[in-house]
């Protein structure tokens, strides 16, 4: 008959926890250090314009009291119970006495395994006269039963090494006793099986899997519907959906932004100073203020979360100074919050091909980050330090010659202002064109690539030399392996060295922002986009010295079914400087493929030739259709013939 052991010290339920704990808290633990170590670049490389150093120098403040000041999120705390628990379960299973141990007589009378029988008998003599009953007395800690209890299992141990018939259980049954009652484990206290707890126990389960589980899956499931892949919540894409149209201009594009924190943020401070702000952004803007507010909230007062959001927008852009320490935390957060949307938005819009209002949301992006005016006409020595937003966008666009002027009148603002400029960051394009890999020619509905190769020039610096067509014999070969390479790869941007770029200059950004520009497609004569906008960054800077100073990237797509030549753009655009764009004509002809010459149309014959000793060769041969020789036929053919024509020879001298 089976006994039944119950758990109760919970020794087993502890291996248990420990396992599940260990498995759950493991890569939680890991992702939050992850999480917190990319939270702190490095800070030293970037633009040196004093304003951009005093914004570095306030992260890196930041930084430091959040290590000094660590805050614990929800997540935090559980990890850190987690741990506890791991702790407290290990030291509770470490100190655990063991129930259930294998009888060792050896191990009774504190001998070795290999001693002989006449050291066993002598060790036992010893023990007798220290260990019987009637030689120890009882004390405190040791009652009379357990001396006695005691002296027998030293007497059975000696039996079970010295009687033949107790040995013999013993190595039968690991028992001197014999044959034992079979012992059975259940890791679970008896008080969780016993009749009287029965209804607590089935409440306690109800409440977890019926109730706990059902809710927490639930919460993460309609959670997750509410979000979109872009990890914005649906009512805020459903509003972009209605705000834009194909040609939907800036202040749109703005007052989609604007809508959208009312889904995307809460507000936990007051409003005080909000009305004050509003009406200096009336009175510096007027009209323009006026339209983007009734886009966003008619009725004119600062009522609503959207409203609210706009108005701490425009006084970002207007760069206006915020006394209250509430709403300038609050701007920050929407700040930081823009680039998602925006990138939000502009997927809605590239998903409908719409060229104008997804080129409206690129642009956005360097608005934002430099603190202009979205759609005013501004001159770039706008966004350097000393001069503000109301610059003349008269005086061009030319920051070198801006710079040379404001040398020759010894303007005080030319330090920082060089500054700015030694750190700016301006695209250039070494080459773009088409690729199809493998072929010479596009044919309708093929597979191509637009391979554009790119990378930073000062505005300070000379212009680089294009040197593509310096480059001697064996340059140019290994940059088409390179070229070929790349385009077989799974990959958008090549892989170089050293393509770490420093932080981009924008003092009015409340945090860090590294340079980036999109690479756009497009059929401006019918506003459409060819292929959806990719995101460019780590672009190499300029270096003369190097044979390969610049980054290839890739875009691909199909091309039209139709032969014909098609007249497109390919846009670049900055996300943090605005005006830093270009825009360059790009064709793409597609041929019939009747165009391939023969040898390439007699390859493309052999290749779909089945093989004539394949089964696909053999079905075709019973067709009639031409299948390809192989080497071996062609060669037993060829002896057939030499037999044949020896022994036609043969016969012939015969005759003679």
């Amino acid at each position: 008959m089976a006994n039944y052991h119950y758990d109760e010290a919970g020794n087993m339920a502890a291996y248990f926890l420990i396992s599940v704990l260990v498995i759950i808290l493991l890569p939680a633990t890991l992702s939050s250090l992850l999480s917190v170590s990319s939270k702190h670049p490095e800070l030293d490389s970037g633009c040196q314009c004093t304003p951009c150093l005093h914004r570095r120098a306030d992260v890196r403040r930041s930084q430091r009291g959040s290590l000094l000041r660590p805050k614990f999120t929800r997540k935090a705390l559980l990890i850190t119970v987690g741990w506890a628990a791991v702790a407290f379960l290990s030291f509770k299973v470490a100190h655990a006495e063991l129930e259930n141990k294998v009888y060792n007589p050896f191990e009774i009378l504190g001998i070795s395994t290999g001693a002989t029988e006449k050291e066993i008998k002598s060790h036992f003599k010893k023990l007798s006269k220290l260990y019987h009953p009637d030689k120890v007395k009882a004390s405190i800690n040791q009652t009379v039963e357990d001396i006695a209890n005691h002296f027998v299992d030293i007497t059975k141990a000696y039996k079970s090494l010295t009687d033949e018939t107790i040995r013999r259980n013993w190595e039968l049954f690991g028992h001197p006793d014999g044959r034992q009652e079979v012992s059975m484990g259940i890791a679970l206290p008896k008080w969780i099986i016993e009749g009287k707890n029965n209804i607590w126990v089935l409440g306690v389960y109800g409440i977890l899997f019926g109730g706990a589980l059902p809710t927490l899956v639930g919460r993460w499931w309609f959670g997750n519907r509410q979000k979109t892949k872009d990890g914005i919540n649906v009512k805020t894409a459903a509003a972009f959906f209605k705000a834009l149209t194909d040609n939907s201009g800036m202040n749109e594009v703005v007052g989609a932004l604007g809508k959208a924190y009312r889904w995307e943020t809460t507000w936990a401070g007051n409003a005080v100073g909000l009305e004050e702000l509003e009406r200096q952004i009336d009175e510096t803007m007027g009209l323009q203020w006026r339209e983007v507010r009734d886009l966003v909230a008619p009725g004119g007062k600062c009522e609503g979360t959207e409203q609210r959001a706009l108005v701490l927008l425009y006084a970002h852009f207007l760069r206006l100074k915020i006394s209250n320490e509430a709403l300038k935390q609050e701007q920050a957060k929407l700040l930081l919050q823009a680039p998602m949307l925006l990138n939000a938005l502009l997927g809605i819009s590239a998903a409908r091909s719409w060229l104008s209002p997804s080129l409206m949301v690129m642009r956005l992006h360097a608005y934002v980050t430099q603190a202009l005016v979205p759609g005013k006409p501004v001159a770039q020595q706008a966004q350097l330090p000393g001069f503000d937003g109301d610059a003349d966008a008269s005086e061009g666009k030319d920051l070198a010659s801006f710079i040379s002027r404001l040398e020759d009148e010894s303007d005080i603002r030319i330090t920082e202002a060089r500054k700015a400029v030694e750190g700016w960051s301006r695209l250039d394009v070494v080459d773009m064109s088409f690729k199809v890999i493998g072929e010479r020619l596009v044919t309708p509905s093929s597979i191509v690539f637009l391979l554009i190769k790119l990378r930073l020039r000062r505005p300070l610096q000379s212009d680089a030399p294009s040197s593509v067509s310096e480059k001697s014999a064996k340059a140019i070969r290994e940059d088409r392996e390179k070229d070929d390479k790349f385009l077989n790869s799974r990959k958008d941007a090549e892989d170089v060295e050293g393509t770490t770029p420093a932080w981009a200059h924008a003092p009015h950004w409340p945090g860090l922002r590294k340079p980036g520009w999109w690479l756009v497609l497009a059929d401006d004569k019918s506003n459409r986009i060819v292929v959806p906008p990719m995101k460019i960054s780590d672009v190499p800077a300029s270096s003369p010295g190097k044979e390969r100073d610049y980054r290839s990237y890739k875009l691909q797509f199909q091309a039209p079914p139709n032969v014909g030549l098609f007249t497109w753009k390919v846009y670049l655009i900055s996300d943090t400087l605005v005006g830093e764009e270009s825009c360059q004509d790009i064709s793409l002809k597609i041929d019939d493929i009747s165009a391939l010459n023969a040898e390439e149309q007699t390859a493309e014959d052999e290749i779909s030739d089945p093989e004539e000793d394949s089964l696909a060769g053999q079905m075709a041969a019973m067709r009639g259709g031409a299948v390809k020789r192989t080497a071996v036929a062609e060669d037993s053919e060829d002896e057939s013939s030499t037999d044949e024509e020896q022994q036609d020879g043969d016969d012939s001298s015969d005759s003679d």
